[in-house]
């Protein structure tokens, strides 16, 4: 067992550990808890949030919020989903998830099964310290099109081409605007607040679209 801690998150890797034994640890360590889980090729991850990590998973979830409604897109917010296969043996969760070209299709679901439900359009990983598990090949091989990496001061944007991510300039589900600009956004809210700060992002996305 490896444990590394940053001042925004901590993670603790747990190798050998069988398909099966991460499923049992999902089962019994419940919905409720704020660890969140990873898994691939026998590698446990379990990352705990710190304050940093969950103020900026929160605040590109409001973003993301404004992206939807001065777009006009529908957005059903998922949150951490546990998202596993098992036919990959291969499961995460990220620290958020959202469903938007697909949203129609899950509307009403209480749960997602990932054998008959898409994936999420769009997921989120905040990494202040590196992941053990490869997210871009986690989630690429589930089928997620579009993923998020926030490392406290820069926003990545990867687009699912074929079995694999293209880091890309734009974001394909806000291709009208510059999403890469998130985090100085992010930067603005402590000094103005959050409030202040989304009313301003909000007028910004305006002036683009």
């Amino acid at each position: 067992m490896v444990t590394t801690a940053k001042n925004a998150e901590t993670r603790t890797v747990l190798e050998n550990i069988s398909w099966q034994t991460f499923k049992a640890m999902l089962a019994e360590t419940g919905s409720e808890r704020k660890n969140r889980l990873a898994y691939d090729d026998g590698i446990v991850e379990i990352m705990s949030p710190l304050m940093p990590h969950e103020n900026s998973n929160r605040l590109i979830e409001v973003f993301v919020g404004v992206l939807c409604e001065e777009l006009s897109l529908e957005i059903k917010r998922v949150g951490s989903l546990t998202l596993t296969r098992d036919d990959l043996e291969k499961g995460g969760e990220p620290d958020s998830s959202y469903y938007i070209q697909n949203e129609s299709l899950v509307r009403d679901r209480e749960n997602i099964d990932l054998a008959t439900d898409p994936p999420p359009d769009l997921v989120l990983e905040v990494e202040y310290s590196r992941s053990a598990v490869n997210k871009l090949t986690l989630y690429a091989s589930m089928g997620i099109p579009e993923f998020w990496r926030y490392n406290g001061s820069v926003l990545r944007v990867y687009k699912l081409s074929g079995k694999k991510y293209d880091e890309v300039e734009s974001s394909p589900t806000f291709a009208r605007v510059p999403v890469k600009e998130i985090p100085n956004f992010i930067q603005a809210t402590r000094k103005n607040g959050e409030i202040a700060t989304t009313r301003t992002f909000r007028s910004w996305v305006r002036s683009l679209i």
